[in-house]
């Protein structure tokens, strides 16, 4: 015990600015030197590091979004699954609260907590095995590494997101939205079993066989019954090219038709769609679809196309491989963060609108939408099929078709006017939606009361209720999506 203890103090010294060796129960902060009060709780031996040095607990206090801040006492960037069952019992018994955080992808503080511990779970990142039908993959492995080991042996995972630096157990906690989705169901609906450590700090298997409902209280569960460790998740054949079509369309109605059209009969393999900026002001509607192929095979295009009512002429046809159509942000993210831009406030809003209001709620919305309300940022707008989801977490409104309506807003850096009115704006956008029956995919930046996530969770909130207390009884996992616990108002950034 001497050795490892040793071990352990000198590789945190090396890393951080103070050793930490325990936690004082009185103060509640972390002890940095042998100590004999009553007090003095010792650090249950990690494999990995708890941070508790400045600059890992600020980074750890902001997300993508850059709007909040929530400052942990410290941060484990845990060596093994062990690491992450030792903290949260140590957690629990000492009333401290703890969040996951993936590649800190969220909008409004998700993955932060204030005076608690976040749990990095980055450094756990193996892929443990490729089967012919399923890959078993660590949490924090990011969804383009995955697909990188998968390739080689023409295996995909069948819905990816379109930003593919995010982590899995991130996307799974959520949902995993992607233009295959109106095929496969979001990227919760291909696990097939999870590994999970609860709020009580017990490992645990779950799947549709086996604690079914952790499995099904943990998948788009937004972190509040466990955290993901490990997933074993299902794989397709991987086609080796992509035919991309870009189709313009002036009239709104003309494009949701089109799109209802190609996903109802499946003849593309992807589908999603943007709302763009005309030069001379105004909106336009642009349709992207794909169709995978290994040659010598190659598409149709005049059956693809066939019945639809773009603008004839002004279509872009482009043969591109796998990897680099579903890697496509990459050269963006990178032009984005070379110019700090990557880096601002992000106040997006992401809304499930119903099919059968679509064509009125985003005519009001774009009948007063200017490119400063965006921040010149994308606008996506495509549909999926309900049908096709299969976890109670997930939701979206009662209808066969729904469709995902973003604005990936950007703020100016230092402009808390520029985000206090796009917040405004978004939860303006939210309660229209939801007076329609929407609902909001959670990853965004919408100010949301506890009241707020019972009429979101709707049917089901007694389900996430009950698991909530079976699981993580002192409600010690992620505070800051706000949905159990009262916290206190987030800090902005200066």
């Amino acid at each position: 015990m001497t050795r490892n203890t040793s071990r352990r103090q000198i590789l945190q010294g090396l890393i951080t600015s103070s050793v930490v060796v325990g936690f004082d129960t009185i103060s509640c902060s972390w002890v940095a030197f042998a100590n004999t009060a009553e007090s003095f709780v010792n650090l249950p031996y990690l494999d990995g590091v708890l941070y508790t040095d400045d600059t890992t607990r600020a980074s750890a206090a902001d997300d993508f979004g850059h709007l909040i801040r929530r400052y942990p006492k410290a941060v484990l960037k845990p060596g093994s699954v062990n690491d992450i069952v030792k903290m949260i019992k140590f957690a629990r018994t000492h009333r401290l609260k703890v969040a996951a955080r993936g590649q800190g992808h969220t909008c409004y503080g998700q993955a932060q907590v204030e005076n608690g511990i976040v749990i990095d779970t980055s450094t756990l990142n193996k892929i443990h095995n490729i089967d012919t039908n399923q890959v078993v993959v660590d949490a924090g492995v990011r969804w383009s590494e995955l697909l990188k080991a998968t390739l080689p042996q023409q295996l995909t995972p069948p819905v990816l997101t379109d930003y593919l630096e995010l982590s899995i157990g991130g996307t799974l906690s959520n949902g995993g939205i992607g233009g295959a989705t109106h095929r496969y169901g979001v990227q919760v609906d291909n696990v097939l079993e999870l590994q999970v450590v609860t709020g009580e700090g017990n490992l645990l298997n779950c799947s549709p066989y086996q604690n079914r409902d952790l499995f099904e209280a943990v998948l788009a569960g937004l972190g509040q019954c466990g955290i993901i460790v490990r997933a074993t998740i299902r794989l397709i054949k991987a086609e080796s090219n992509a035919r991309v079509f870009l189709l313009d369309y002036d009239d709104l109605a003309t494009f949701t038709r089109d799109q209802r059209l190609l996903i109802d009969s499946e003849r593309f393999n992807y589908v999603e769609g943007q709302i763009v900026s005309k030069q001379d002001g105004g909106w336009r509607y642009q349709l992207e679809a794909a169709s995978f192929y290994t040659p010598p095979s190659s598409p149709d295009n005049t059956s693809l196309l066939s019945s639809l009512s773009y603008n004839k002429g002004t279509e872009k046809i482009e043969d591109k491989s796998y990897f680099d159509f579903l890697n496509r942000l990459a050269p963006t993210v990178d032009f984005l963060k070379s110019i700090g831009v990557w880096f601002n406030p992000h106040p997006w809003i992401n809304l499930f609108v119903p099919g059968t209001f679509v064509e009125q709620y985003i005519s009001d919305v774009v009948s007063t939408l200017t490119l400063a309300d965006t921040g010149n940022s994308p606008v996506l707008l495509y549909p999926v099929k309900t049908n096709r989801f299969t976890l109670p977490l997930f939701r979206v409104p009662n209808e066969p078709i729904v469709f995902l309506f973003c604005i990936l807003r950007t703020a100016p850096q230092n402009d808390d006017t520029t985000s206090a009115r796009m917040l405004d704006d978004n939860r303006k956008l939210y309660e229209r939606n939801r007076d329609l029956s929407g609902t909001r995919y959670p990853v965004d930046a919408i100010v949301f009361s506890q009241e707020d996530w019972k009429k979101h969770f709707g049917s089901v909130w007694g389900k996430l209720v009950n698991a909530k207390r079976h699981y993580d009884p002192d409600r010690v996992l992620t505070p800051g999506q706000g949905i159990f616990n009262d916290f206190k108002k987030p800090k902005k950034i200066n």
